[in-house]
């Protein structure tokens, strides 16, 4: 009967000091995306001098544009996983009064052919 007792309580002592951190890994949990997925290989398209609809096309629809700053675009990506670290990943495309594409800014570099001119 003592053996029993032990069984039963053991393993209940164990989940209670282990903090049910193994218990919450059992627990399924949805990644959850939000905003502009934006690639490197889409980034890699954009030239300078490219109109906003060139650019529209290449990445879509930009997650933000102020208002009275109709020039500068924000594409920003928040990923949170299940279970893990989140990610945030920003892409920031301004363009000159034309509308004319002069620079991008965040987390992507510019292809080496960015300053090549548009066929």
């Amino acid at each position: 009967m003592q053996l029993t007792k032990w069984l039963v309580a053991l393993p209940l002592a164990v989940t209670m000091l282990s903090g049910c951190s193994v218990v919450e890994r059992l627990v399924y949990r949805i990644d959850i995306n939000q905003g502009n997925y934006v690639e490197q290989q889409s980034v890699d398209q954009l030239k300078f001098g490219m109109s906003k609809d060139q650019v529209r096309y290449v990445l879509g629809s930009p997650m933000l544009v102020e208002n009275g700053y109709p020039d500068t675009w924000y594409y920003i990506y928040h990923h949170t996983p299940g279970h893990g670290d989140t990610e945030q990943k920003n892409l920031v495309v301004n363009f000159n009064n034309d509308g004319n594409l002069m620079d991008i800014a965040g987390d992507f570099k510019t292809s080496d052919d960015f300053f090549e001119s548009l066929n």
